[in-house]
Parts: structure tokens; C-alpha cells; sequence
């Protein structure tokens, strides 16, 4: 798939994220501390209504000076066995950035899944 505009941070980790959410046995991705006090702001904007898509993604480096670092977190299914869960998230997102991305960011690129509960 070739793309006419190249892809943002905030598009690619929405992409990401869609991606981690589609995956059976992910209950839903879980925000870090900074988005959870984000959300509860009276005054929130927007940009960060769109950031809420891409919550529990994390997108470090990829900036030609160090490699993509994608980090997930999520929460599993408890009827799932979560480690089984955080391979089959990490092999779908990598999947995906391969699709996304030029082969030598796909190289380069780390990803890993963390599950921080079960539901």
C-alpha cells in the first residue's frame, strides 16, 4: 500500500493501537499515568480527544538517530493465558509496522507488549 503523505506519530500509533485492540483475548489498552491525568482535565482539547485512540501506545526514537521503540500496554481477558495474549499483540503489531513502514525502520524497530491486568 503506498501512502501519497508520509505517516504521523499520532497516526501511526493509532494505527498501532487499532491493531493491539483488534487481537483476541485484549480486553483494551491501558493509558500511562500521564494520559489518565490528561483525561481528567476540565479543559481538554481535541488533541487530546485524538489522543485517546492511540491510549497504551508509547512511540520512542525512530528519528534516524535511534531505532522505533513501540511500546504497548494492555489488558488481557482472563480466560486467556496473557503471556499467549502479549506474543500474539507483539506479532500483530510487528505485522503491521511492516506494512506501514519502509523496510529499514521495520528492521530497526523494537516492540514490546506488556499486559498490566487481567478482566
Amino acid at each position: 500500500m503506498t501512502r501519497s503523505k508520509p505517516l504521523t506519530r499520532a497516526a501511526l500509533a493509532d494505527d498501532i493501537a487499532r491493531t493491539a485492540r483488534n487481537v483476541p483475548g485484549v480486553a483494551f489498552l491501558r493509558p500511562g499515568l500521564s494520559g489518565l491525568l490528561r483525561d481528567g482535565l476540565p479543559f481538554a482539547s481535541r488533541a487530546t480527544a485524538a489522543s485517546l485512540s492511540s491510549a497504551g501506545v508509547r512511540l520512542r526514537g525512530g528519528d534516524g538517530t535511534s531505532p522505533l521503540q513501540v511500546e504497548v500496554r494492555l489488558v488481557a481477558l482472563r480466560s486467556n493465558r496473557a503471556v499467549d495474549v502479549a506474543r500474539a499483540a507483539r506479532s500483530a503489531v510487528e505485522v503491521r509496522l511492516a506494512a506501514l513502514l519502509p523496510a529499514q525502520t521495520v528492521g530497526a524497530a523494537r516492540v514490546s507488549v506488556t499486559v498490566t491486568g487481567l478482566v
